[in-house]
């Protein structure tokens, strides 16, 4: 990203009238058009940063460095470039799955930006340990890799149902659209990343009042993992339990989605 601007090659935007600012960050597998049922709520209110991770569909694969992209911090360099680029002192964090674990380590780092995190099918470890319980075990994890460099094509129209959880053929489709524009490669290299990495050390270096929203039901994240959060995070936390399936509740349930989202932003 040397010779492009990280605004231009990541396809930063601000949106809205609001004297705030507010940050959208999406999960994998999606960009930032997964926001755009949620967006036209928030831009009264709100000054809102939408972006796309490098390793979305939407940006140009030659900016993904598979030797910087190996753990979140490299992400967190970035989401904390476009603040700095956009001269942004101060904001609320809104971010999806993986983008809620970058936001929670952007927060460590820079507390004083941050004046609250809504976290979205967060997880700090995905993978089953001896008291805590994940969601998947290694085998489980290691099938999942195998299916994807196998037949990507296939592995997508398996998983991007499953992922929404819900029965909503919209959302399902809009899923499988941005998961395809992922070149096959930095999606398996990501999901390794992220598959493999545990953040349940650092949880308690954070000051930001966190608000955790989860899906009562979500075969990525199981709704313990959100209770795990709230008794492991430094700061004044709070769960909201969404009656909903899925992982992407701004996608299949976004009304639902947007009432508890204006809630957890009106202290921030």
């Amino acid at each position: 990203m040397v010779s492009t601007s990280i605004i231009d090659a990541l396809n930063v935007r601000v949106v809205g009238s609001g004297d705030k600012f507010l940050v959208l960050a999406h999960g994998f597998g999606t960009d930032q058009s997964a926001w755009q049922r949620i967006l036209p709520y928030l831009t009264q209110s709100y000054r809102v940063i939408v972006y796309d991770l490098v390793c979305a569909g939407s940006v140009n694969p030659d900016y993904f460095d598979f030797r910087r992209y190996t753990t979140l911090d490299a992400y967190v360099d970035d989401l904390l470039a476009i603040l700095d680029a956009l001269s942004v002192t101060r904001c609320a964090y809104v971010g999806h799955s993986v983008s809620a674990m970058i936001g929670i380590l952007a927060s460590i780092r820079r507390p004083n930006l941050f004046s609250k995190l809504v976290l979205i099918g967060a997880s700090p470890r995905f993978l089953n340990d001896r008291d805590y319980h994940g969601g998947f075990e290694q085998e489980e994890i290691e099938k999942v890799f195998s299916a994807m460099e196998a037949n990507y094509s296939a592995w997508v129209q398996g998983f991007a149902p499953l992922a929404v959880g819900a029965d909503v053929p919209a959302a399902v489709r809009e899923f499988s659209r941005t998961l395809f524009n992922m070149r096959p490669d930095i999606s398996l290299f990501v999901s390794r990343a992220v598959f493999n990495s545990d953040l349940r050390g650092v949880l308690g270096l954070v000051r930001v009042p966190c608000c955790i929203i989860q899906t009562a039901k979500d075969v990525s994240v199981p709704a313990s993992v959100a209770a795990y959060l709230r008794d492991h995070l430094g700061g004044r936390n709070t769960v909201v339990m969404l009656e909903t399936e899925g992982h992407l509740p701004h996608l299949s349930a976004p009304s639902l989605l947007i009432r508890k989202l204006r809630h957890a932003l009106a202290s921030s």
